[in-house]
């Protein structure tokens, strides 16, 4: 009995840790992106700007599920899945600000942020320009020999682009190590999914390439973990592709140049969406569960709008890269 008992506390301990580290991830999430829109209005940082707020839950539990040897490519709207797959807040609003210590030295922005340590292969600008990228690293991973996945994140709109279609095809044919995320906010810029796709249980598109495929609740953690673990499963033993459709919603505008939900949308949805915050949702579990007190909330919350403000000095003290580095980084070395 006492044996059970150890056994059943260590799994509780276990299970309170990974709910915290969960929690941490996604309220850090959330605290930069409120600062990096405070940034970009007191214009410190210009250019396109696209926030994660409200779709935490989707990188948190998905990024939970790889190893670091696994890969990851994202649209511009991923500023929140580089923290959640490690890149530093410092390294983030450095770029953001467009300075030297930035990940890609302030040269790539809001919509490119790259780090080589983590896997993290970008940031890409052009709407569904990087699905077939995705499909070339799981046909990189298959030829080496290796059990690594690529995971592609990607917006609801993209599932109407020719590029799509090809990727996932070939995908399917290669049987290829990738999952394949639409993150259906159900908006692409201001047009609502039931005016841009003929159907509306969009991860059904994974049907035309005999691809499993899956739909999920994008505000609920532990179900997006649920889904990416079989989908990143299947990658690892099968080599073969997911389509998982993850179903979430911004709370800002597309970008900061609607900063709240421009005229597409109207307040009573937004305020509806709001009550499935995926930080309150993951906040009262804890709670019921007795793993989170609202003294433990203060002060991690605290702690990590610390870190947040950290990021920002760093940043505003890091240097401007000088005019002549507009001819650096241009070409590769190949020589070496």
């Amino acid at each position: 009995m006492l044996s059970m008992a150890k056994k059943k506390l260590e799994a509780d301990t276990k299970d309170a840790a990974r709910d915290t580290a969960l929690l941490h991830s996604m309220l850090l999430q959330r605290r930069f992106e409120e600062r990096t829109a405070e940034a970009y209005a007191l214009g410190k940082i210009g250019g396109f700007c696209h926030l994660y707020i409200g779709q935490e839950a989707v990188s948190t539990g998905t990024l939970s599920m790889l190893r670091p040897d696994d890969y990851v490519i994202t649209t511009y709207r991923d500023h929140g899945q580089a923290i959640a797959r490690g890149m530093t807040p410092r390294a983030v609003m450095a770029e953001l600000f467009g300075r030297q210590d930035g990940c890609v030295r302030g040269k790539g922005g809001s919509m490119h942020m790259f780090d080589a340590n983590t896997n993290f292969l970008g940031g890409h600008g052009i709407v569904g320009g990087h699905v077939p990228l995705a499909t070339g690293v799981g046909f990189a991973i298959k030829y080496r020999g290796g059990d690594q996945c690529i995971v592609c994140f990607m917006g609801e709109s993209v599932v109407n682009t020719g590029a799509f279609h090809e990727a996932l095809n070939m995908a399917a044919l290669w049987k290829l190590p990738c999952v394949f995320i639409i993150e259906n906010n159900r908006y692409g810029m201001g047009t609502s999914l039931e005016r841009a796709s003929a159907i509306h249980d969009i991860y059904e598109r994974g049907a035309a390439y005999n691809m499993a495929r899956q739909q999920c609740d994008g505000q609920d953690v532990f179900a997006v973990r649920a889904a990416v673990g079989e989908a990143v499963e299947r990658a690892r033993k099968e080599q073969h592709p997911t389509l998982l459709e993850i179903r979430t919603y911004r709370f800002m505008g597309h970008s900061m140049s609607d900063a709240v939900s421009g005229t597409y949308r109207t307040k009573a949805e937004l305020e509806e969406y709001m009550k499935r915050d995926p930080i309150t949702l993951l906040r009262q579990r804890m709670e019921a569960n007795g793993t989170l007190t609202e003294e433990h909330l203060r002060a991690m919350d605290a702690e990590i709008k610390a870190v947040v403000q950290d990021a920002w000095d760093f940043a505003d003290a890091s240097p401007e890269l000088p005019l002549e580095a507009l001819y650096e980084d241009v070409y590769a070395d190949t020589t070496t």
